[in-house]
């Protein structure tokens, strides 16, 4: 039962990563069906955006009402119809109304399973499911394109999506009785000790923020997210235009990048078993930041490749990691309304540091960007490191007044 419930899960965060890209791969179409301008496709981009962050902030109280099953299964049902009405849409404002749902579902679910994963089942299993939700991402454009190039219709590509994600409403339909029974059931990997081991948590009168060490959690997705979208969406330019590497090339090593993420937390949840989350998470931060390095020095281009793909390995098991250790850095009592602030800070990281990058280097040069990975990989690797470092010192003193 438990592993049935997991594979649904699974399929969950599929469904969340197949419409990400879907945007940037058919705009190139859409906008001139609409005769809309190339900048509205970021407007969406941030529409879509401001739903994922209101919900990821609201998710905690709603999950605690509703359950994570039911929460998931109403989210999905909201993105589903959202992708539906992009299919129908006849102007950019019904663009806009159906990207609100768009975004408020997908924040919803993502928080609402990454709380569940990481508080019943085991780390291993939180980096799959992020393997997964590269899965969805790579293959939501690959369907749009074929659309797109098959039968140049960019419609029927929303509506394909539209229809995987219908499927998987009635799949969790017909499976909402096994979230209680699984709560009740598994063996959770935190342990009511652990989930208790930090008091502060446990007082009701303490708001979640104001928890020892969340706001240097939420640091750390801020910046872990905006090295992950940055590099994203300026990598090829810095190639273009400073490496002076083709297009179609620069492209390519992009899509290395991003293989080194998916391929990289499929490996990480093999890894878990010898490693714990806190050596996972230093491990690639310190590779991200090599790599890092490698783009900023004056190296042979080819080196470029290189700190590409070791950026994004050192990536992979970072993500994942913080959101399994939420529980046992702050609780079980507030680990869901904390996973809610995480998301929603790491998705503010991925839609505002891109472009402010992009604002520098539009009054400067595109050749900025390796130093701001740099800094942004090292503020994340501070920020994580003055986290655990308080949290062992917080764990230090509780140990010597249970001794006195």
């Amino acid at each position: 039962m438990t592993t049935f419930l997991l594979v649904i899960i699974y399929l969950a965060f599929i469904s969340l990563g197949l419409p990400d890209s879907l945007l940037g791969v058919a705009w190139p179409v859409m906008k001139l069906d609409y005769g809309a301008a190339l900048e509205t496709a970021g407007f969406l981009f941030m529409a879509i955006a401001g739903g994922t962050i209101i919900s990821s902030l609201a998710s905690g109280k709603i999950l605690k009402r509703f359950g994570t099953g039911q929460v998931t299964f109403v989210s999905v049902l909201m993105t589903a119809g959202a992708l539906l009405g992009f299919n129908f849409a006849p102007s950019v404002l019904w663009l806009f109304l159906f990207a609100i749902p768009l975004g408020l579902g997908a924040g919803a679910i993502d928080a609402g399973l990454n709380d569940y994963v990481a508080t019943h089942y085991k780390a291993h299993h939180m980096s799959w499911l992020h393997c997964f939700w590269g899965v969805g991402a790579t293959f939501g454009p690959i369907i749009m394109a074929q659309f797109i190039s098959g039968q140049n219709s960019w419609r029927n590509g929303y509506f394909t999506i539209a229809i995987v994600q219908f499927a998987l409403v009635l799949i969790l339909l017909f499976t909402l009785p096994l979230w209680n029974k699984v709560v009740k059931n598994s063996d959770s990997i935190t342990s009511e000790k652990q989930g208790e081991s930090n008091d502060i948590s446990q007082n009701e009168e303490v708001k979640p923020l104001q928890i020892r060490g969340v706001k240097l959690a939420l640091a750390s997705f801020l910046f872990y997210c905006g090295v992950e979208a940055t590099v994203g969406l300026w990598g090829s330019s810095y190639l273009v235009n400073v490496r002076e590497i083709p297009v179609a090339v620069a492209a390519q090593w992009v899509s290395f990048y991003y293989a080194g993420i998916t391929i990289g937390r499929f490996l990480t949840g093999f890894i878990t078993f010898k490693l714990g989350n806190l050596s996972l998470i230093r491990t690639g931060q310190l590779i991200a930041l090599a790599g890092a390095f490698l783009l900023f020095l004056p190296l042979p281009s080819t080196f470029s490749l290189v700190g590409f793909i070791m950026i994004g390995l050192g990536l992979a098991p970072i993500f994942p990691c913080m959101l399994h250790e939420t529980p046992t850095r702050f609780g079980k009592r507030h680990s869901q309304t904390i996973m809610g602030y995480q998301m929603a800070v790491a998705y503010t990281g991925s839609t505002f540091l891109p472009p402010f990058l992009g604002f520098i280097a539009s009054y400067t040069t595109i050749g900025i960007f390796p130093i701001c990975i740099v800094l942004f990989v090292a503020a994340m690797l501070l920020s994580s490191e003055r986290l655990n470092s308080l949290l062992a010192k917080s764990t230090l003193q509780k140990s010597k007044q249970i001794e006195i």
